[in-house]
């Protein structure tokens, strides 16, 4: 019997202890294999030629040229997943928008246990990665007017949840919804330090207000509550508006926060009131609680194949009848405000 193939990685970073650490951390799993590294992306486009790796790991702060503008001139040309390593700083969600498919916060090298930490959670993504659709970043136009009523939209609730591929995905959805749309509550998978950043990210490029929750948060017209990165959230009724509760727990379904968590207590609370979203993301965190909510009476929504950096999530919440309509990432919205 033949064996699986390895993975092929190329590490790119400029500090050579770094491209030792984690050469050698990723190269402790059989299933991928480090076949070079580079100290700039000028090198690093020679050691792609070369060597044509699957994944690519990515510095952001690099001599010569910055790891978003590599990136941005590398993916027309070279569709590779890329990975970013990036200390705690929103600027990975610039690289997003250039077309990374996923980050990791750089661990704290003296910390040994931070090390091992980012070595299991690299590991990890390097082997979602390899399954990943590299989507180019197309110029991005002018969002069509949405407008709902707002009687419409009393009493109702959005939940949406989403894991590799979501930052961007989640941003084009309510980047065209109004200020006046229904509530809106999210899980995405991402590093707790993160979570607050892209909230924030969110709410100085969109029309709604968006925070990371806290237990107490009411759910509002024209708001958007994050669930934190390492805490669980779910919804409670709270009179004729809903509230969020956020808590710390064991992962379910490998993860905290976790989709089907929130879905499973937004079908509890708001039944036929809720709609639910499931967008790109490798597993099958959602699925059963979008079952939930659709059996309850709300619509579901699911991402298609096409436009998934990975046909994960939205896959398996299809294929057990929880996606009522399937539809491209751009028509989204427009669904929702149908729905509505």
């Amino acid at each position: 019997m033949l064996s699986p193939k390895r993975i092929r990685v190329l590490v790119v970073d400029d500090s050579l202890v770094f491209r030792e650490v984690l050469s050698r951390g990723m190269s402790s799993d059989p299933n991928i294999e480090v076949v070079a590294t580079a100290n700039d992306p000028f090198d690093a486009r020679d050691k792609i030629i070369k060597y044509k790796p699957d994944v690519m790991t990515c510095d952001v702060e690099m001599p010569k040229m910055n790891g978003i503008e590599f990136i941005r001139r590398l993916i027309p040309q070279y569709p590779l997943p890329v990975i970013v390593v990036s200390s705690v700083d929103g600027i990975v969600f610039d690289a997003m928008k250039a077309g990374a498919v996923d980050f990791v916060a750089k661990p704290d090298v003296s910390s040994a246990k931070s090390v091992e930490s980012f070595i299991y959670e690299m590991i990890e993504k390097v082997k979602i990665a390899s399954a990943a659709k590299v989507l180019c970043p197309k110029a991005e136009r002018a969002s069509d007017k949405i407008s709902v009523n707002s009687a419409a939209c009393a009493g109702k609730i959005i939940a949406i949840g989403a894991s590799t591929g979501g930052t961007e995905a989640i941003y084009n959805i309510i980047r065209q919804l109004p200020g006046n749309a229904p509530g809106i509550v999210i899980v995405q998978h991402i590093p707790p330090a993160f979570s607050a950043m892209f909230a924030a990210r969110l709410n100085s490029t969109v029309n709604l207000n968006v925070k990371e929750a806290r237990t107490g948060d009411f759910v509002e017209p024209g708001g958007v509550l994050i669930a934190p990165g390492d805490q669980h959230m779910k919804i409670v009724k709270a009179g004729n508006k809903y509230k969020v509760h956020c808590f710390e727990g064991d992962k379910v379904n490998g993860h905290c926060p976790s989709v089907d968590v929130l879905f499973e207590s937004v079908a509890k609370a708001a039944g036929e009131n809720a709609i639910g979203v499931i967008l790109t993301g490798m597993g099958y965190d959602g699925a059963k609680g979008l079952l939930a909510m659709r059996r309850s009476g709300a619509r579901t929504i699911g991402q298609d194949e096409s436009s998934s950096v990975v046909y994960g999530m939205p896959k398996v919440a299809y294929n057990i009848g929880a996606v009522e309509k399937q539809a491209s990432l751009n028509n989204i919205a427009q669904l929702i405000y149908k729905m509505l």
